[in-house]
Formats: C-alpha cells, sequence, structure tokens
C-alpha cells in the first residue's frame, strides 16, 4: 500500500507542476508519466526549433531533458532543484520527429540527488544524454494531509 501512495503522490506532484510549468507547454512537451524517481516527456520538434544547420537547435534537446530531470526529481514531494548538469549530443533531430526523454534516479542521498535522462527519437534511437544533479530544498510540490 505505501508503494501505491508513493506513487500517487509523484503522480500528484507531476500533474501540479506541469500545471504550472508555461515553458514546457509552450515548447508543446507532454508529460507522459511520472514514477517514483522517474520521469517521461514528449515533444515534437517544430520548425521554429532548427537551427542553421536544419536540424533542432541543442537547447530545445537540453530543455527537454531538463525538464524531465525536474519532473523526477520532484516525484517525491520534496521540492528539488537543479544543482547542475550536462548533456552530450550525440546524433541529430529533424523537424516532425517525436523526441522522448526518459529519466530515471541513480542515487539520492542526503538531499542530493542524481538523475540520468535518455532523449530518443521515434526510432528509439539516442539522440542525447544528460545528467543532472539535484539540491532539496523547504517544502512539498502537494500538501498532504496527514
Amino acid at each position: 500500500m505505501a508503494q501505491n501512495n508513493a506513487l500517487e503522490l509523484a503522480r500528484a506532484a507531476g500533474a501540479k507542476m506541469y500545471g504550472s510549468d508555461r515553458a514546457s507547454q509552450a515548447l508543446g512537451m507532454e508529460l507522459a508519466e511520472v514514477g517514483v524517481g522517474t520521469a517521461a516527456m514528449r515533444m515534437r520538434v517544430r520548425a521554429d526549433m532548427l537551427n542553421g544547420h536544419g536540424t533542432c537547435h541543442g537547447g530545445f534537446i537540453f530543455a527537454l531533458a531538463d525538464s524531465t530531470f525536474a519532473f523526477a526529481c520532484n516525484s517525491r514531494n520534496d521540492v528539488t532543484v537543479a544543482a547542475g548538469c550536462s548533456i552530450e549530443y550525440l546524433q541529430p533531430a529533424f523537424e516532425n520527429e517525436v523526441l522522448t526523454a526518459r529519466g530515471h534516479e541513480v542515487a539520492l542521498i542526503g538531499r542530493t540527488g542524481i538523475y540520468d535522462i535518455v532523449v530518443s527519437n521515434q526510432k528509439d534511437e539516442t539522440v542525447a544524454t544528460f545528467r543532472g544533479r539535484s539540491a532539496r530544498i523547504k517544502g512539498h510540490v502537494v500538501e498532504v494531509k496527514e
């Protein structure tokens, strides 16, 4: 039962955050799933996201990975922010491709967490890998009545 409650809380935190996340919504990102320490998001590459080479600008790929990181690290309902992150671009993404970012918790020790995010295209080819370091601060994403 506790695991079900943790999953329900993760989903509630994700729904609340997504409802206020104007940046992710404006970029057309969809929150596909949230679990305890995990999240997945999708985004279609639009024409206005293309760089001078006709491929998706890395900043948009980064934003997708970073948003996924945010949902994964806040899924335990503790307000958590990014303390650092890095990304490796492995291949380009093109207009109309649907990118999916899947993230999971690698470690959570004290107030610090490490999360890995893999961004793939619709052929399940890896486009980028992202690693984020989180810091838990005060507060909860959703208030829980005991």
